[in-house]
């Protein structure tokens, strides 16, 4: 139970902090605050419930973490179900904040009228290439050798970077959860494109994970 809460509130805080300051500060801060807020966000929650459930706060890091056996079929479940509730109760107090000054919550997308206007093709190929990045960074910094206490400040670095990089593409995902929750409030063609939000970042967790999973990467 413990580990449930822990990744409710971690994904919730992701999303109402990393899209509420899409929404709610974006026109002031731009994309680098945008992608500092996403990555603050997880540097705060891995000190803050790291210590409880190792703040995946994202299906894709679970699903990296069962493939690379470091955890159960049935805690990896666990975890998605308590992700995908943070990630809409904070969609949910977002849009509740924002009220009717915003017509999006930070929802992912791609095309025309959206961000930089990029295709399917290459919406798809950023979200597996940036997963499978991330979850490097996540199962590397995690990992038996790792460097004691520095896990979180790398792993929030690498998904700030990431924004930097891929605002303009997708809106940037890597995170299943993150991108139901704005989605579900959002509805529209934010609903009509999430199937790639959760196709592309499985595909990329699992070739992230499977680097680990059989020792192309070493982990002492």
């Amino acid at each position: 139970m413990s580990k449930f809460v822990a990744e409710f509130i971690g994904t919730f805080a992701l999303v109402l902090f990393g899209c509420g300051a899409a929404v709610l500060g974006g026109d002031h801060v731009g994309q680098l605050g945008i992608a500092l807020a996403f990555g603050f966000a997880i540097v705060a929650m891995a000190y803050g419930i790291g210590p409880v459930s190792g703040c995946h706060v994202n299906p894709a890091v679970s699903l990296a973490a069962f493939v690379a056996g470091r955890m159960s079929a049935k805690e990896m479940l666990i975890y998605w179900a308590a992700q995908f509730a943070g990630a809409v109760a904070g969609a949910a107090v977002l849009l509740f904040i924002a009220g009717g000054t915003t017509h999006g919550l930070g929802q992912n997308g791609w095309g025309p009228g959206y961000g930089g206007g990029f295709g399917v093709e290459a919406a798809f190929a950023f979200e597996v290439v940036m997963t499978a990045l991330f979850v490097i960074v996540i199962l590397g910094a995690t990992g038996a050798d790792a460097a004691p206490g520095f896990a979180g400040l790398g792993i929030g670095i690498a998904l700030a970077v990431i924004h930097i990089v891929g605002i303009q593409v997708t809106g940037v995902s890597v995170n299943p959860a993150r991108s139901l929750g704005p989605a579900i409030f959002v509805g529209g063609q934010a609903l009509a494109q999430l199937w790639l939000f959760f196709a592309a970042p499985t595909i990329g967790a699992v070739l992230g994970a499977l680097l680990y999973r059989f020792n192309v990467l070493k982990v002492g």
